[in-house]
Order: C-alpha cells, then structure tokens, then sequence
C-alpha cells in the first residue's frame, strides 16, 4: 500500500514579504500542493494522508470547493485528512456541512475515529482540532486500531499546547505508521514507524531547510518510508565570517557565490560575524542583483533581482587600542579604553569596548 504524508500545507497564507510578494508566494503555494495532487496521480499513490493545517485560517466555501476540484483528479486515490490548530472546526466552519467526492474522508470529529478503507485494506484513525489549543496530554496506548490488514495513526500536535504526547510510547503502538502534523521541520522520530512530513513549503522566514512531503509504503515486511523535497524555495540563512581584510565588495561577491550556488530562486539571511575594519562599512540595506545592479526591494525571478531578505551585521570593529591610548591619553576617549581594555576579545565587555570606541570616534568625526 503505498502513500503520500503532508501537513501544514497552510494555503491562504500570506508570508511576511514586501511590495505585493506576498501574493505571489500564496499562489506558489496553491502551486505546489497542485503539484502533490499530480504526483499522487502520477505514481498511482494508494492513499494521501493530510495531518492538519491544510489552511493557513478558517477555509472559505470556495477555498474547499477549489481544494475539492483538485481532490477530484485523483482517480486512484483515497484521501484522509484532519483539521489542526490553523484550520480547526469552529461552531460556522464550512468543514461541518462541506460534501466531499467519495474518495475523499474527513475525520471532523474532536475524539478519535476511524476510517476503514476496504479497497487497500487500511484502517485510517485519527482527530481534528475544534480550538487552537489542545493542551490534555494524550494517551496513545488508548486511541481505536481499526480493523483493516495495515493501520496508520494521524497526529497533529506534539508541543505543550498542540496535543503533548510522549514520543517513547510511539514505539509500542499497534500501527504500522504514525503520521504526524504541525512541527514545520520534517523528522523521523521513529525510523520506519512515524515522522513529521514538516511544512510542504516554507511560510515564514524562520522555516529554513527542506520542505517537501513523505512517501511511503507499507507490506508484509514492515513500513518504509522516505522524505522528498518539493517545495518551490527555501529560506536559507547564511553565516558569513569576517577579517579585518573584508571589503564590502569582497562581501558582495561572497553574497553572490553562495546565491549562485545554492539557488537564485531561495530567500536569504546572511549573518555577518567575527572583526572588520573599522574603516569599513559593509551596506546592509541594499539587495544584489546578476552583474552591477543594486535592487532595494527583493522581487521573484533573476530578471529582478535576487530574493536577499536581510544582511543582519554582527561584526566588532577591531581597533588598535594601544595607538589609540596614546593618541587619547588625557580625554574620554583614553579613559573609555583605559577601563575596559583587559577584556579579551571574545567577551562582551570587548564587543562593548569596540562598539563604545566606534561611537565616540563616529562623534569626532562629525
């Protein structure tokens, strides 16, 4: 029996981005669930497995009618999917009165429940969320097993306020795999026996590494199962370390290297860190663009530029402190020096030093 695991798709999401791209990054997402739906198609995938948050909020009518027609290409496929804390069932959800095609089973229930799937001989179990918050620690020793050949175990939650569970007695269950929702990074937490598909595709700027969805299969000799990366971006934070010899255009190369290869069409942090030049002045706000030009704006597609988030500067500015000593011996200057320049360099007390010194010698300066 083969199958696809997904969570956390969140359509209607509109990430934090500026000049409209937001908009944009709501259909890629439209997109790339479209994309899972024709691999299932595809592949001839026995069942797709939905663990909670396919919406960002509570689903419109025509969002479940625009998600319905995309389940209605499936012509091999069942489908079973829970509500999480995004999209759980509140007293007007369309969820409630929303007729799905016949291939397509929603557990909407708040207790467990399961969905017996004679064609593939699986027994589906699992709940939906009807608050954001499901804070009762569960008992999984407790939940319904079903009564088909291969049984699987949906789950949305994991943290103190989203279901708490502990993940040792995932090990002594009698399913054959436990799919689980809502941590946005993919991982296994028991090999061949459950894992968290983690976010189809990234929402916020935090969401870094891969994201994608599980394919797996279940026969006679047990589960196997394997992550697949899918989703249109990533967001990548980059750590760059400095020496006193880096030049903002040595920065900018860097910068550029690393887009290039690691992909033109990702989201990028790049942290500055170690000890610059005092002299030097690395740009921040400005984003970089394929040959000579400077955008200010992200924007998708390398026609526009390249997709630099933010360039976060937490470099020290390194000085000669004992030049400085005797060049300021008898003003403010020297005396700030003179009480902090036993620290050494990797303490705070030397950041501070630094930071103090570019402050009074930037105040000279104008």
């Amino acid at each position: 029996m083969k199958f696809l695991h997904l969570a956390d798709i969140h359509l209607g999401a509109s990430p934090d981005l500026p000049n409209g791209l937001a908009e944009k990054r709501k259909k890629e997402i439209w997109n790339s669930f479209r994309n899972v739906i024709e691999t299932c198609e595809r592949e001839k995938i026995d069942l797709l497995l939905i663990v909670g948050d396919l919406f960002h909020r509570q689903p419109l009518l025509r969002e479940l009618k625009e998600v319905s027609y995309l389940f209605g290409k499936l012509t091999k496929t069942q489908v079973v999917l829970v509500a999480g804390n995004h999209d759980y069932i509140k007293k007007d959800s369309y969820y409630r009165t929303f007729h799905w095609q016949k291939h397509v089973h929603m557990i909407s229930a708040d207790e467990p429940q399961c969905i017996e799937l004679l064609e593939i001989s699986t027994s589906v179990c699992g709940f939906s969320y009807h608050s954001r918050e499901i804070r009762d620690r569960l008992d999984i020793s407790q939940l319904k097993k079903g009564r088909q050949k291969y049984k699987i175990l949906l789950l949305h939650g994991g943290d103190e306020t989203h279901v708490p569970f502990n993940r040792e007695d995932l090990r002594r269950v009698d399913y054959d795999y436990v799919a689980l929702g809502h941590i946005h990074k993919p991982q296994t937490v028991i090999d061949g026996k459950a894992a968290y598909s983690g976010a189809l595709e990234p929402i916020d700027k935090n969401d870094t590494g891969k994201h994608g969805f599980i394919k797996g299969e279940i026969t006679d000799e047990g589960c196997r199962i394997r992550f697949v990366p899918a989703s249109v971006r990533r967001y990548i934070h980059e750590k760059i370390t400095v020496t006193p010899q880096f030049t903002d255009q040595e920065l900018q190369e860097r910068i550029e290297a690393c887009i290039r290869e690691q992909g033109e069409q990702h989201f990028y942090k790049f942290i500055l860190t170690g000890f610059r030049d005092p002299d030097i002045m690395f740009e921040t706000v400005r984003r970089f663009s394929p040959g000579d030009s400077l955008y200010g704006h992200p924007a998708f597609g390398n026609e526009h530029g390249w997709n630099i988030l933010e360039i976060a500067d937490r470099t020290t500015p390194t000085y000669d402190f004992e030049q400085l000593m005797k060049q300021h011996k008898e003003d403010i200057l020297g005396a700030f020096i003179e009480e902090l320049s036993e620290y050494p360099q990797e303490s705070i007390q030397y950041r501070a030093l630094c930071e103090g010194v570019q402050a009074l010698m930037d105040t000279r300066r104008g």
